[in-house]
Parts: structure tokens; C-alpha cells; sequence
């Protein structure tokens, strides 16, 4: 299920989290932008025992976004074969879905900050949501929460 507000200091977010256990998540928060091209922001993998977080994904105006990939899916509500992909341009995020039985979409959302760098990092979570409505629900938030604009 995903769920967006504003959190105390008034920034918004948007979290996303596991239908077979709530304890997986991910958020997106601190959004900010220096110039019409592109959107920065923070996102946070949480799960048992794993808190992972880049501080500066980047979306650019002129690629391919997340909520595209997103409504794609959700679409597609009556399911499809093999693994879908989506990568940011630096591909610091990277998300791929798959569709099980019974009409539920997985999300596996992995951040690989500095991917090029040596000694660098990865961590992933996936969370579970109907393929339906939460998935709709889901890409609408994105959007609303890459745009800046909040219901």
C-alpha cells in the first residue's frame, strides 16, 4: 500500500509499503530541484534488520520516469510473463517487477549509490501490492510526489 502526506516539517513523501508485511518499505522524501530539467530526492529502503538510503536520486525531465513504469504496470493489471525493469539515468534506483498468481505485483527496489565507484554499496527490498488499485494508487502518488504536486 502506499500513503503520502507531509511530515512534520511540512515536506512531503510518499512510502510505499509490503501488503504481506508492512515492516518492508520504501519512502521518498526531501524533493527539491535546481532547475526545470530535473527533480532530486531521497529514498529509503527499510525492511528487518536493513535501513538503506540515497540522499540524491535524479530524475530528469528528458527520460523515461519512474511513474510512467509505474502506470505501465498498473495498466496491466491482468498480469504478463518474465521481469519488467526500470532504472534511473545514473542508475542509483533501480525497480523490477514481477507478477504473481492472484493478481499481485512485486516490486523489488534496489539503490546502488556511486554504481561505477569500487567499495561501493547495494541493498533491495521488495514489496508486495494488489495489481489493481494499489498499484494505480501508487503511481499516482509518485507522480504527485515528483511534481511537487500534493493533494
Amino acid at each position: 500500500m502506499a500513503s503520502s502526506d507531509r511530515g512534520t516539517d511540512d515536506k512531503p513523501w510518499v512510502t510505499i509499503r509490503c501488503q504481506d508485511n508492512p515492516s518492508v518499505g520504501v519512502t521518498f522524501r526531501d524533493r527539491f530541484s535546481f532547475d526545470a530539467d530535473s527533480v532530486h530526492y531521497a529514498v529509503e529502503l527499510r525492511a528487518p534488520g536493513l535501513t538503506a538510503r540515497v540522499n540524491e536520486v535524479v530524475a530528469w525531465s528528458w527520460d523515461s520516469d519512474l511513474t510512467t513504469f509505474l502506470e505501465y504496470l498498473a495498466a496491466d493489471y491482468q498480469g504478463w510473463d518474465d521481469e519488467r525493469r526500470w532504472q534511473t539515468n545514473d542508475q542509483d534506483l533501480t525497480v523490477s517487477a514481477v507478477f504473481r498468481s492472484g493478481g499481485y505485483v512485486g516490486l523489488t527496489w534496489v539503490l546502488r549509490p556511486w554504481p561505477q565507484a569500487a567499495g561501493g554499496w547495494s541493498a533491495s527490498a521488495t514489496t508486495w501490492l494488489e495489481a489493481g488499485e494499489q498499484m494505480t494508487s501508487l503511481a499516482a502518488d509518485v507522480r504527485n510526489f515528483l511534481t511537487g504536486k500534493q493533494p
